[in-house]
C-alpha cells in the first residue's frame, strides 16, 4: 500500500526499532511506495512512512531491493556528497564512502554480507541514517 511520506523532523530523529518477521508487511508497503515516488526517489527507510523499525529499500541498478536491520560493517573511500530527502526539504552535505560491506536480513531473515559501490552505496547510507535517527 501506498504511504504518505513522513515530514516530522522529531519522529524522523528517532532511533528505529529491530525489525522482525511481523514487519514483513512493511517491505511490501515500502516497495509500494518507493514505486510510486519512482521520478524522484531511490531509496526509502521504514520511519520515512510512519514505521520506527529498521528496514530499507534502495534501488540496485533497477531493481528494488529490500534489507531489514542493515548495518554497515566496513567502510572505505570517505567523500562529501550533497543529497536530497522526500522527508526534508532542500539538500544537505553529507560524508559518505565509495565502498561500504553490509551485514543485514533478508526477506527470509537469513543473514546475508554484501558489498555496494558507488551510487548503490550512497543510498544505503542514507537509508541506514534514517534508521539510526540522523536527518541528512
Amino acid at each position: 500500500m501506498i504511504k504518505p511520506i513522513i515530514k516530522d523532523p522529531i519522529f524522523l530523529a528517532q532511533k528505529s526499532e529491530p525489525a522482525t518477521v511481523l514487519d514483513l508487511s512493511v517491505a511490501q508497503d515500502l516497495r509500494d511506495t518507493l514505486a510510486a515516488h519512482r521520478d524522484g526517489c531511490v531509496g526509502m527507510a521504514a520511519n520515512m512512512i510512519g514505521v520506527a523499525r529498521r528496514v530499507i529499500i534502495f534501488d540496485d541498478n533497477g531493481s528494488p531491493t529490500v534489507m531489514f536491520n542493515p548495518e554497515i560493517i566496513k567502510c572505505s573511500g570517505a567523500y562529501e556528497a550533497e543529497e536530497g530527502c522526500l522527508s526534508l526539504t532542500g539538500t544537505r552535505k553529507a560524508r559518505r564512502f565509495r565502498s561500504i560491506k553490509v551485514r543485514y536480513q533478508n526477506e527470509r531473515f537469513e543473514t546475508r554480507l554484501k558489498t555496494y559501490t558507488g551510487f548503490t552505496a550512497q543510498i544505503i547510507q542514507h537509508e541506514i541514517d534514517h534508521c539510526n535517527g540522523v536527518l541528512i
